[in-house]
């Protein structure tokens, strides 16, 4: 009984071996694939321009929530000039330069649509602008991982005749800034963003 037992353990052990020379190469790990690029850390001076840059959006996107024009006209200017100066040299961890490439990207085409907004009488022309501003945004937070502060990716089906438009909020509470008052809760929570559990 004893020589058989010896004999089974030898034979599930070469068989073992057979298996990890021969067969076992599913079990190997594939060869790596290219990870996103990331961000690992912001420095204080980063972190202190995207906040106020951020900080400028929200101001406009509750302008025109509250379908104010001229709160809308100054917020956005702030938006343009905080966009031009978000300090996109100190982003670290980014060993391509890829991100910080994308990021000055989309701060200029925010404010570029910042300065359009400011210079528009009209608020529904205002608005127009203001969704490639959401659209930008949400794009840049994503791509520099901003750890700051969870902003929620929000979406009304109705905005612009049905075609529907997005925006990015510090809340979780739906305020509309493409109706006001009109359809002041009209929309839902889509996404969120939060860095800050990497």
């Amino acid at each position: 009984m004893k020589k058989l037992l010896i004999a089974i353990v030898a034979l599930g052990l070469i068989g073992f071996v057979a298996w990890k020379i021969w067969g076992g190469k599913a079990d190997q790990p594939a060869e790596e694939k290219q990870q996103p690029l990331t961000v690992t850390e912001h420095s204080g001076a980063f972190n202190q321009s995207f906040h106020r840059f951020l900080t400028a959006y929200f101001d406009l996107k509750d302008a025109l929530v509250t379908s104010d024009t001229g709160k809308a006209s100054a917020a956005a200017l702030r938006l343009a000039t905080t966009a031009d100066s978000l300090q996109i040299n100190e982003i670290k961890g980014d060993s391509t330069g890829a991100i910080k490439l994308t990021a000055k990207d989309y701060a200029g085409t925010i404010a570029g649509s910042a300065r359009a907004v400011a210079g528009e009488k009209d608020l529904k022309a205002k608005r127009k602008e203001f969704k490639m501003i959401a659209e930008s945004m949400y794009v840049i937070i994503q791509t520099v991982r901003y750890d700051g502060q969870k902003v929620y990716w929000q979406y009304c089906p109705m905005a612009f005749d049905n075609q529907g438009a997005y925006w990015v909020s510090q809340n979780r509470e739906v305020f509309n800034p493409y109706f006001g008052d009109e359809m002041l809760h009209c929309g839902s929570v889509e996404d969120s963003l939060d860095f800050s559990r990497r």
